[in-house]
């Protein structure tokens, strides 16, 4: 009796250590993967954003639904990695004979959706869980009979094809990304200009334009501080940087338009961001605005 009880603890300890290499193994596939297919996807992406500039949106409208369910495989592997990743963190967990409430949507999800995809580590260890906790519990999980298994995971691997709107969406963030003007926007038509009936030979008495400018610029030529030795006049243009940096989300086939936000609220730049950042966008030696100048010009009074 001792030695069977032996024998049993032994080929247990045999099936954790097989299960935690196989998901080892399972996840190192799925980030390969992942990684091939965010290069395909960049090259799909290319050909469908010079098929937009060209016109052929029929053509370009028809083949995005290849990178859309490209992107729903991606996220899906992305899903099941983080899974075999919870009971690789938590493998004395699985060491129990029963399954543990906390870890039960990450192994019926694993169950659900393995035979689905083509990593064979990841059917390697379906089978390993299926054995460990039964066939009744392997058939709930295929049948999501009693709904344990992720919302998502069922979702990504549904055969209906993508919505409209999705598919409109990828065509939109896919010309945006790659620069492409599309769909093509109206051009505004260029101000008209009438005349205010100011003759030009008052130009010394009112002075406007040109001279107005000029006059603004000599002060400010005048009182302007030296800049210091060795540092870039862009740095100096553009003003202190800083040091906190924000990514912007990647864009996923649940959130086509991704925004950068802070709990329920979006980010947007200030006031201040904005126009530094056109400032940043004139060209070099491009004559300022009169508004800009006269602020300036008030700026330095009060100095």
């Amino acid at each position: 009796m001792r030695r069977r009880t032996l024998a049993d603890q032994s080929a247990t300890r045999r099936k954790q250590t097989k299960l935690k290499v196989q998901l080892k193994l399972a996840i190192s596939r799925l980030r390969m993967v992942q990684q091939r297919d965010e290069q395909l996807g960049k090259t799909q992406r290319r050909a469908m954003a010079q098929l937009l500039e060209a016109g052929k949106v029929d053509s370009a409208t028809i083949r995005v639904e290849n990178i859309i369910r490209s992107d729903i495989t991606s996220e899906l592997h992305e899903l099941l990695e983080l899974y075999c990743e919870l009971l690789l963190a938590r493998a004395g967990l699985l060491e129990a004979p029963t399954c543990d409430p906390g870890l039960e949507e990450a192994v019926k999800s694993i169950i659900y959706a393995a035979p689905k995809t083509e990593i064979k580590e990841l059917v390697v260890v379906r089978n390993l869980l299926a054995d460990k906790f039964g066939k009744g519990f392997a058939l709930e999980a295929v049948e999501n009979s009693d709904g344990k298994v992720s919302e998502k995971v069922v979702r990504k691997l549904s055969v209906e094809p993508p919505r409209a709107e999705l598919v409109q969406g990828y065509l939109e963030e896919i010309a945006k990304a790659y620069g492409v003007d599309w769909p093509k926007r109206a051009t505004p038509p260029p101000p008209e200009f009438e005349d205010d009936g100011i003759d030009d030979d008052d130009d010394d008495e009112n002075p406007s334009g040109g001279q107005a400018q000029r006059a603004l610029e000599e002060p400010l030529a005048a009182e302007a501080e030296p800049k210091p030795a060795g540092t870039p006049a862009k740095r100096l243009a553009r003003g202190p940087t800083s040091p906190i940096t924000v990514t912007p989300p990647k864009m996923t086939t649940d959130n086509v338009h991704p925004k950068v936000t802070l709990g329920s609220v979006e980010l947007k730049p200030s006031k201040k961001m904005e126009d530094a950042a056109r400032k940043r966008n004139e060209p070099e030696g491009s004559v300022p605005d009169i508004s800009d100048l006269e602020k300036r010009f008030a700026a330095l009074k009060k100095r």
